[in-house]
């Protein structure tokens, strides 16, 4: 065999490995969301959802650690969290922000889980304006829209109320994993798969 040949297999990435970790993984209904939340990352997640919706009603392990993002990609994601067949449970880990706390309330209450050293960040959403006037002043009535939504979703997700939870995310609301716990927004703090329900 030539040395080019040589080289150039060497370079080939080992396909049966990969992909023997994909079918392991798939087979094991894990979903992991990590990053900013945009359009890309939503398709992938929901796709997965998706899959494992089709193949079987077993519950979906959604583990999610995210400095948020796009909201509507969050709301597609949270959405099919609620629209698939199977029990989706959430499981924070890192930090859990703004759409990635969208997301993570997607699951119910008593299937929203997190790791003992999670951070949890809810704010208002953000966006930018700009444009003439007129296009401004439609955008700054979406936002107020999105956030009456925002408010509305956590309020019936945690048990405060949408006044509460206005008051609350003025500024940065930041919670540990027992301020969660008290706050309505996580379910269990867990430390081992064992403890899942």
């Amino acid at each position: 065999m030539s040395e080019k040949m040589l080289d150039d297999t060497s370079k080939q990435p080992d396909k049966s490995g990969d992909g023997r970790i994909e079918a392991l993984f798939f087979k094991s209904r894990n979903v992991i969301i990590t990053g900013e939340i945009d359009d890309k990352l939503a398709q992938r997640t929901v796709t997965h959802l998706l899959a494992l919706a089709e193949e079987s009603d077993d519950p979906i392990n959604v583990y999610i650690s995210s400095p948020g993002g796009h909201v509507e990609s969050g709301d597609m994601v949270h959405d099919v969290i609620k629209f698939i067949r199977p029990t989706v449970r959430t499981i924070g880990s890192g930090w859990v922000a703004s759409a990635g706390a969208l997301i993570f309330i997607g699951a119910a209450p008593e299937n929203r889980y997190c790791l003992p050293n999670t951070r949890f960040l809810l704010h208002q959403p953000r966006g930018g304006i700009g444009g003439q006037a007129t296009d401004m002043m439609i955008q700054a009535e979406q936002i107020r829209i999105m956030t009456e939504r925002f408010y509305a979703l956590f309020a019936a997700a945690t048990g405060q109320t949408p006044e509460k939870i206005a008051e609350d995310i003025r500024r940065d609301f930041w919670l540990t994993t027992q301020e969660a716990l008290d706050y309505g927004l996580v379910g269990k703090v867990i430390s081992s798969i064992n403890e899942l329900r």
